[in-house]
C-alpha cells in the first residue's frame, strides 16, 4: 500500500525560518551581554540581554505544536539545533584565522574574540539546553492538548513553557558554569532567568491566541497528537 503524501502547509516554512532566525540572533547577538534593570522590591537585577528575545523561540514552539503538531515542531527544533552547531563551528574557524597585519584588523580580531570566542563548554551547554528544553516544551504542549481536549490554550502554553524553560535554564547554567561560579550563584542566576523567561510567555499569551487562531483558520488545521511517535531523535514528520 502506498502511504498518503504529507500535507503541505502555506505558512509552516515561514514560521520555521522565523524560528531559526530568532534562535540564532538571540544566541549570537544577545547572549554575551549582561544588562541591568531596576525592579520594584527586587532592586537592581542583572540579566543576559538574549533573554529579551530567546523566549520568542518558545512562543514559536507553542504555535507550531498547537497548530501543526509535535512532529512539525520537532523538525523545527532539529533545524535550529543544526543552525546553532553550524554557527558554533563557523565562529571557531573565523576567530582562529590569522588576521591581516594592520591596526584595523588587529582591533577587529579582538572584537571577534570577545563576541564569538565563547568556550566550547558554553557552546555545548547552550545547544544541549535548547534541544532538551524545546523538545520537552513541545511534548508537554502536545500531551496537555490531548488531555484537555484542545481547551485551555493559555494553560498549555504557560505549562509547557514552565517545564521547557526549567530544563533549559537548569542544564545551561549547570553545564556552563558549575565549578566556575560559586554554586549558589549558578542556582540564583538560573532561577532568575527561569522566572523572567516564563514570565515572557504569560505576557505574550494574548498574542499567542491571536496568531494561533489566525493560523488555524488559514491552514484549516488544528492538529491533535493522537498516535504520534514522540521519539525526540526523529526528524521526519
Amino acid at each position: 500500500m502506498s502511504s498518503q503524501p504529507a500535507r503541505r502547509y502555506r505558512y509552516y516554512d515561514l514560521l520555521l525560518a522565523a524560528f531559526v532566525t530568532v534562535l540564532l540572533c538571540s544566541n549570537v547577538i544577545g547572549a554575551g551581554k549582561a544588562a541591568v534593570i531596576t525592579l520594584p522590591v527586587l532592586g537592581e537585577v542583572t540579566y543576559g540581554a538574549g533573554i529579551l528575545f530567546f523566549p520568542i523561540s518558545y512562543l514559536f514552539g507553542d504555535i507550531l505544536t498547537e497548530v501543526y503538531g509535535y512532529a512539525h515542531d520537532r523538525r523545527a527544533v532539529w533545524a535550529g539545533f543544526a543552525a546553532l552547531v553550524f554557527a558554533a563551528i563557523m565562529s571557531l574557524v573565523v576567530v582562529s584565522l590569522t588576521p591581516a597585519s594592520n591596526e584595523y584588523m588587529v582591533s577587529y580580531q579582538r572584537g571577534l574574540e570577545t563576541v564569538f570566542g565563547n568556550t566550547w563548554r558554553i557552546i555545548v551547554a547552550s545547544i544541549t539546553a535548547f534541544w532538551a528544553g524545546s523538545l520537552a516544551n513541545a511534548y508537554v504542549m502536545a500531551k496537555m492538548k490531548i488531555w484537555s481536549g484542545g481547551r485551555f490554550l493559555w494553560m498549555r502554553t504557560i505549562g509547557s513553557t514552565a517545564v521547557g524553560e526549567a530544563i533549559d535554564s537548569s542544564l545551561f547554567y549547570m553545564m556552563a558554569f558549575y565549578a566556575i561560579w560559586p554554586t549558589e550563584q549558578v542556582i540564583s542566576v538560573a532561577i532568575a532567568q527561569y522566572f523572567l523567561k516564563t514570565g515572557w510567555e504569560v505576557v505574550m499569551t494574548p498574542v499567542t491566541y491571536q496568531v494561533v487562531g489566525w493560523l488555524k483558520r488559514k491552514e484549516e488545521e488544528d492538529y491533535l497528537d493522537i498516535g504520534t511517535d514522540f521519539n525526540p531523535f526523529r526528524v521526519k514528520v
